[in-house]
């Protein structure tokens, strides 16, 4: 079986060619049928190949079958999508990108000593109150 073909349409080619080897009258059991399936499986169904084998799973050939059915079906299912898009044109900024800087206001600038106590804090205050508008 390649990879990306249908395990079903492998596993109904596998139950032909053991049909036919019936005919041939060679007998084999049910076990040497199954090994040789799950040997004739690509890499991607390795997980299932050895959970089955540390499970001590004994099914039929057609049990085996359908179980592979399900297995594709849910491996299908949980790939995941891949989303393609076209590259952006505009130029990547570099180290010193542009930052937003608070103005400095005008005026004269007030230094905290112990005479004018809480007179920073005071005009910290009213300025505050002056940006944020009328309440």
């Amino acid at each position: 079986m390649t990879e990306g073909s249908s395990v079903q349409s492998h596993g109904v080619t596998m139950l032909s060619l053991m049909e036919k080897l019936e005919d041939l009258k060679v007998e084999l059991n049910n076990d040497t049928y199954i090994d040789v399936v799950l040997q004739s499986l690509p890499p991607s169904y390795d997980s299932f190949i050895v959970n089955y084998n540390m499970n001590g799973l004994e099914k039929s050939i057609h049990e085996l079958i359908n179980m592979l059915v399900q297995y594709e079906a849910m491996t299908r299912k949980s790939k995941p999508s891949v989303l393609v898009g076209e590259a952006s044109t505009s130029k990547a900024k570099g180290k010193g990108a542009r930052r937003w800087k608070r103005k400095k206001e005008k005026g004269t600038a007030v230094t905290a000593t112990a005479s004018t106590g809480g007179a920073l804090l005071l005009l910290r205050r009213e300025r505050a109150k002056e940006r944020s508008g009328p309440q």
